[in-house]
């Protein structure tokens, strides 16, 4: 269920980005219309509503530090309004965790590392990704590695 609820607070991310709706907003819908839900005959995955809302909120409320963490992980010609919304999304997400999450710093890498294969699955990005988080881990909780 975390992985599923990880997936929907990258998605919702990504939709307050492009859409410009509010964190309560893209927070309803996807609580109302996408968590379970069926589309053509395929459910969708039940999320955990506590660890999505504290993704979401912990993203929108650490950004500024969060984004400099990316920055800083990021090459210096990349800076992360630079870089594809997806992975902005994605590191927001990851950076929320490495920030105020409880899980531990290896087991982020990996789960955003998984999503970066479900959405660049013959891309470069997975490894990526990988660096850049686990630069961004090593900030955050140095104690951890």
């Amino acid at each position: 269920m975390r992985a599923a609820t990880r997936l929907f607070a990258v998605q919702a991310l990504f939709q307050m980005e492009v859409s410009g709706q509010t964190v309560q907003a893209v927070r309803r819908e996807f609580e109302t219309h996408r968590f379970g839900a069926v589309y053509d005959g395929e459910e969708m995955a039940e999320g955990d509503p506590d660890f999505f809302r504290k993704t979401l909120e912990d993203a929108v409320s650490f950004q500024a530090k969060i984004d400099q963490m990316t920055d800083r992980a990021l090459v210096a010609k990349w800076p992360i309004a630079r870089i594809d919304p997806t992975l902005r999304a994605l590191f927001r997400a990851a950076g929320a965790e490495l920030v105020e999450g409880a899980a531990p710093p290896k087991v982020v890498i990996s789960e955003y590392v998984d999503l970066a294969h479900a959405f660049f699955p013959d891309g470069k990005e997975p490894k990526f990704v990988n660096a850049v988080l686990d630069f961004m881990a090593r900030e955050a909780k140095p104690g951890a590695f």
